[in-house]
């Protein structure tokens, strides 16, 4: 059996795996990376590397910072003041998390975004009175979006523009996304106040015993805790070279500490573990789908069931099937980065815009919304939220058609072929 088929293989059994939960997600997805291991696809020190990875390492330190505001009385007064304008109503409170995590995600990374407003988000939960699955995915889907709006809001859009730029074509500008970002990122915000909502997991609100407030009256950890989320959040935004979001994000915990805003007990308590191994795991199994060549095995057989000369729209559209399948289970950058020349061979051949397949491959490399593994986002909320794999597939599946339908309505007019 080929490498490549070995890899979908195992895929294959990792999916079923994660949809039926028979066994707990961050077993699956170690496993898969061991199989992978001890079948030779990729190197046996890469089992376990995605441990070292600096996307695990921002999500343990701010899962560390997000607890330091629950434990100095912080997050709660910021969802207190929150509601106090909002009320309790959900749609409200829907619409404002996401247009602000949009905001913010189109000048900074997605993680980075979904990190920083998750303590503040489970601070509305807890004032509501409202479950943190009703709030957190609108949540994570805002960051994605947003994303989408400019040119620095998600690498996949900096990878279309730079493959572009290498193959001497006009290469994107920085608010030329906005185009489409925009459309989608409104659509997106609809979709969840009407539809995604609906399909959003309805449990019993109880607050998580590992944010529960152990000091709230102290109003000096509550200021020091705020500044140093502050100071966090504006580092982020400002991706400062020399200054990598993991330092910034360590940084920012081992203050936490320090400071006395927890201790190291309840620092170490407050890492979703889950998270972390879940999110390893997938890395090992992304970096086989790319070693074994299934991915581009995949890409290969949607080019050559297009045909010699197939419509623009049609290429447009199967380009954009494919990154949006192939981002569920590979991080946007890589798929972005696999497709990326592809299109641009594809669209000199058949003499369209390099632009308009660029644009579908950037934008359905972010999709990544039916999956908790697809993008750090959804994986982020996947433990505070206490969602299943299932609620991502229910949620995600018609947010990614959505897309795919504005992107049909949306590429050909501002990006004619």
């Amino acid at each position: 059996m080929l490498p490549a088929t070995q890899t979908l293989v195992v895929l294959l059994i990792v999916v079923a795996l994660f949809i039926s939960e028979a066994m707990p997600l961050a077993i699956t997805a170690m496993g898969g990376a061991i199989a992978l291991g001890l079948l030779g696809i990729i190197p046996l020190k890469s089992v376990f590397s995605g441990l070292a990875d600096s996307t695990v390492i921002i999500f343990a330190s701010m899962f560390v910072i997000g607890a330091a505001t629950f434990h100095t009385g912080l997050a709660k007064t910021i969802g207190i003041n929150i509601v106090r304008i909002t009320g309790k109503r959900e749609n409200a409170l829907i619409f404002g998390i996401m247009v602000i995590a949009a905001l913010l995600s189109s000048i900074t990374s997605n993680t980075g975004t979904t990190a920083v407003l998750m303590p503040v988000v489970m601070g509305i939960c807890a004032a509501a009175e409202i479950h943190p699955a009703r709030l957190m995915l609108p949540l994570a889907y805002a960051a994605s979006l947003g994303g989408m709006i400019t040119l620095i809001g998600t690498p996949p859009n900096v990878i279309a523009a730079s493959a572009l730029k290498a193959a001497g074509l006009r290469p994107f500008g920085l608010f030329e996304f906005a185009g489409i970002g925009l459309p989608l990122t409104a659509v997106g915000i609809c979709y969840m106040l009407l539809v995604g909502k609906r399909l959003l997991p309805h449990k019993p609100f109880r607050l998580d015993k590992r944010y529960a407030p152990t000091t709230p009256k102290n109003t000096s950890k509550r200021l020091v805790s705020g500044m140093i989320l502050l100071v966090v959040i504006v580092l982020m935004a400002l991706n400062l070279r020399g200054l990598p979001l993991e330092i910034v994000a360590v940084g920012g915990a081992l203050l936490c500490v320090l400071t006395g805003c927890l201790n190291e007990r309840q620092a170490y308590r407050s890492i979703d573990w889950v998270t972390i191994f879940l999110f390893a795991g997938m890395l090992a199994i992304a970096e086989g789908l790319d070693r074994s060549g299934a991915a581009r095995m995949i890409a290969d057989l949607v080019v050559l069931e297009l045909g010699s000369n197939p419509e623009p729209l049609l290429v447009t559209a199967a380009l954009f099937a494919l990154a949006a399948f192939l981002t569920q289970f590979m991080s946007n950058t890589a798929c972005a980065a696999l497709l990326a020349p592809i299109g641009v061979a594809i669209a000199k051949k058949l003499g369209i815009s390099p632009q308009a397949v660029l644009m579908a491959i950037a934008i359905a490399s972010s999709c990544a919304f039916a999956t908790p593994v697809g993008t750090p986002s959804n994986l982020l909320v996947l433990g505070p939220a206490r969602y299943r794999f299932i609620d991502y597939v229910k949620t995600g599946i018609g947010l990614v058609l959505l897309c795919f339908l504005v992107m049909l309505a949306v590429i050909p007019c501002l990006w004619p072929f």
